[in-house]
């Protein structure tokens, strides 16, 4: 994402706040015309009241969250932590994520077991973090995992690797000799490229997918590797 314009902390932010004279705007709309005129090649979804007066939370290439303060033209990058230590960001973003567990076709994905808890997860094949949630849901009785591959370009071998796991007749058996490093410094066995990725690929990317492991625990997000608070929510100790 590139802004081409002024960015500041939180920090100063909110020091800014407390002095500099606010523009009135009418709507939601209003502010949303403001972030198109002062940052034209922002790629935003949606424009929505801040935590504070006067600043507005925007959702940006579809999963990030920004802030704007349309009175002084400012788009801020950073958190917002309340004095109890919550991190609202973090909040925001959690929510923002959550509500798009409704969009995976989960007849495209590779389907592992046949538990009561539904887990979405999106994975690169050479992520490490991603292997270490593969090894924690390997044998599992209490889910039914949906997997879809997004390999990282930081991985150049990632790419063929997601290919030949979903080209493949058994693509479940084929995801854990994979994730399990069979083909780490063996070449992989030939293989038809089914085209399938690419389909996994759009969907990463129109859901904003710029790292991996993600993960949807009964439509709930969770983000990148807590393996622990997923521990939780499958053994009903978080809500």
């Amino acid at each position: 994402m590139k802004i081409i314009k002024r960015m500041m902390s939180v920090t100063l932010l909110l020091a800014l706040v407390i002095w500099w004279p606010f523009a009135v705007f009418a709507s939601d709309e209003d502010v949303a015309q403001a972030l198109r005129r002062d940052y034209p090649t922002l790629n935003f979804q949606q424009v929505t009241p801040g935590p504070i007066a006067g600043i507005y939370q925007v959702v940006a290439d579809q999963s990030e969250i920004l802030y704007y303060a349309p009175a002084a033209g400012y788009l801020i990058t950073g958190e917002f932590w309340t004095r109890d230590s919550q991190n609202l960001t973090q909040q925001a973003k959690v929510s923002l994520m959550t509500a798009k567990a409704g969009l995976f076709p989960l007849d495209k994905a590779v389907v592992i077991g046949k538990g009561p808890h539904q887990v979405i997860e999106i994975v690169d094949p050479d992520c490490p973090y991603c292997r270490e949630g593969s090894a924690f849901f390997a044998g599992r009785s209490d889910v039914t995992r949906y997997i879809y591959l997004f390999p990282l370009n930081i991985h150049p071998e990632a790419e063929a690797k997601a290919a030949y796991i979903l080209s493949s007749s058994e693509p479940e058996i084929a995801y854990e000799e994979v994730m399990g490093g069979a083909f780490d410094a063996l070449p992989l066995p030939e293989f038809k490229n089914n085209g399938l990725l690419k389909e996994h690929q759009r969907l990463g990317q129109q859901l904003g997918i710029h790292g991996t492991p993600k993960y949807w625990v009964d439509g709930r997000f969770v983000a990148g590797s807590s393996l622990q608070l997923v521990e939780k929510m499958l053994s009903g100790k978080q809500n």
